[in-house]
């Protein structure tokens, strides 16, 4: 298991048992372990970046290298998708701050596990948010949406290296029909190429959900 993040209490035990007991395809003792630490003294947010997102980004690293399997890799991202939807009574309490965000996966993408920790994050922080989930059809789809919610800030998802270009569409559109949109795109691409989300028209991207929250507020906040 890689370093546990930037939280202030080390979830790097739980994250290792919570990993250890889905590869062995124990998911009942997955979520105990997750619910002994889930009382409400617990940060939603040290949950999400310090065991979930770990724990995702390893199982794709033994996936990759023969060590996993399919069939694990998606129990734990099913799993973890559970574990998330519990904590939703606790997310969705959160008291609003007035601001709002779409998050969206471009067309083709399959992989929405990573722009729902965004959005869930983003509304734990009190945004308004509207999740759109993976592979929404057509740009014109989100554009159209961006254009009736009127967002403070529009967040971009892309797994797939193929799909920047879409995104980059999406981007330019969305430029045309609202100017003043702060729009965020996060995902493996931008973590590879760090100058990427500039040359596609966004305002930023971040390594991680948390900075993401943090990044849209200092954007927003300083317009």
């Amino acid at each position: 298991m890689g370093p546990p993040g930037s939280g202030t209490r080390s979830y790097d035990v739980l994250a290792a048992a919570y990993l250890e007991a889905l590869l062995g395809r124990d998911r009942r003792r997955a979520l105990a372990l997750l619910a002994q630490d889930g009382d409400a003294d617990v940060g939603i947010a040290e949950l999400y970046l310090e065991v979930f997102a770990p724990v995702l980004r390893e199982v794709g690293r033994l996936w990759e290298v023969g060590e996993a399997t399919v069939g694990q890799e998606h129990l734990v991202t099913a799993t973890t998708q559970l574990a998330m939807a519990r904590l939703y009574p606790r997310t969705f309490a959160a008291p609003r701050n007035g601001r709002s965000i779409v998050v969206a996966a471009v067309g083709g993408e399959l992989h929405e596990l990573g722009a729902r920790m965004v959005a869930d994050l983003f509304e734990l922080d009190g945004w308004d948010t509207h999740f759109l989930g993976a592979n929404v059809p057509t740009t014109a789809a989100i554009v159209d949406i961006v254009e009736r919610e009127q967002p403070d800030v529009l967040g971009v998802s892309v797994t797939l290296p193929t799909r920047v270009p879409m995104a980059g569409e999406l981007i330019a559109r969305c430029r045309q029909r609202c100017p003043d949109l702060t729009i965020l795109a996060g995902g493996q691409p931008f973590v590879q190429a760090p100058g990427l989300w500039e040359q596609i028209g966004a305002d930023g991207t971040a390594p991680d959900a948390g900075a993401a929250v943090q990044l849209a507020g200092e954007i927003v906040g300083a317009r």
